[in-house]
This record gives structure tokens, C-alpha cells and sequence, in this order.
């Protein structure tokens, strides 16, 4: 697989740190990464599992496709959450939005409410919408590289 550095890319502006210029440029960041772990966004569909050895699954579902954009649904399936659990807990359970013609993938929405610390922390940190989509962004980004250095991949169908 070639991987392309989001990195390299030259920027024609300067935007400030937590501006919505800079949010636009994490979602670039997102898209590229996203590509690297699932090939051609434009032609996922339907539920992907991916499993690596010492991690979790990682699920990829596809929820809703029209010719611009595409949402679906990533998260990780930790098989054995602890006593009473009902099944596998999925942690983040991230809603991202892809557009596929601007490059765009936002982290659209994760899960209401978090049992890890972190993640209900970070959360709590963000009161206003922007800071909301920054910590989203930031989450999805992170993951996504972490998810792409674990090994973890998608086969986009032909």
C-alpha cells in the first residue's frame, strides 16, 4: 500500500490552533488517514472486521452511502469487558462522516456516554460546539494512526 504524508502538503495559509481553518485541515488529516485504513472510501460497504494479533477487533460498518458522501461507524470490539457485561463493549463507537469530492472525514459523533476515564474526561472538557469537533477530530486522528501502526486494515471491494 502507498501511503501518502499528509505532512508534506503544502499549506498556502496559516491557521491558528483550534480555528475552524485548522479543524477543516484535521479533517484533510482524517481523510488521508482514514484512506490508509481502508483503501478507496468511495467503495466501502456493508460491516468490515479487521483483527490483528494482540488487539482488539476493529469493526468498520458502513450505515449510509449517497454519490458525495458516506457515513459509517468505527469502533473497537473489546471481547471481554468484565463481570456482568452483556457481550463485547464497543469503545469508541466513533459516527464519521466522509465527503468523499471535498477529501473531508469528520468525526461526526461517538458514544454518549464513556466507562473509560479518558475518553468521559475529554469529553467533559469540551463545553462549546467547536471544541466539542476538535476533540472528536483529535480522538479520530490519533486513533487512526494508532489503528494503521497496529496493523489493522479494510479490503475495499473492486
Amino acid at each position: 500500500m502507498i501511503r501518502t504524508s499528509d505532512s508534506r502538503a503544502p499549506a498556502s495559509w496559516r491557521a491558528r490552533p483550534r480555528s475552524f481553518v485548522a479543524l477543516m485541515s484535521l479533517y484533510e488529516s482524517n481523510h488521508v488517514r482514514l484512506g490508509w485504513l481502508a483503501g478507496d472510501l468511495r467503495r466501502l460497504a456493508g460491516a468490515q472486521r479487521s483483527v490483528v494479533a494482540a488487539d482488539c477487533d476493529l469493526l468498520l460498518t458502513v450505515t449510509e452511502r449517497s454519490p458525495y458522501t458516506s457515513t459509517l461507524n468505527l469502533t473497537y470490539l473489546i471481547a471481554d469487558p468484565g463481570p456482568g457485561a452483556a457481550g463485547p463493549l464497543a469503545i469508541p463507537d466513533m459516527t464519521v462522516r466522509v465527503y468523499h469530492d471535498a477529501r473531508l472525514a469528520e468525526a461526526h459523533g461517538w458514544a454518549q456516554s464513556h466507562v473509560h476515564a479518558g475518553l468521559r474526561a475529554w469529553r467533559g472538557a469540551a463545553e462549546r460546539e467547536l471544541d466539542q469537533r476538535w476533540a472528536r477530530n483529535m480522538m479520530l486522528n490519533k486513533w487512526l494512526d494508532y489503528c494503521v501502526e497496529r496493523g489493522h486494515g479494510f479490503v475495499t471491494p473492486a
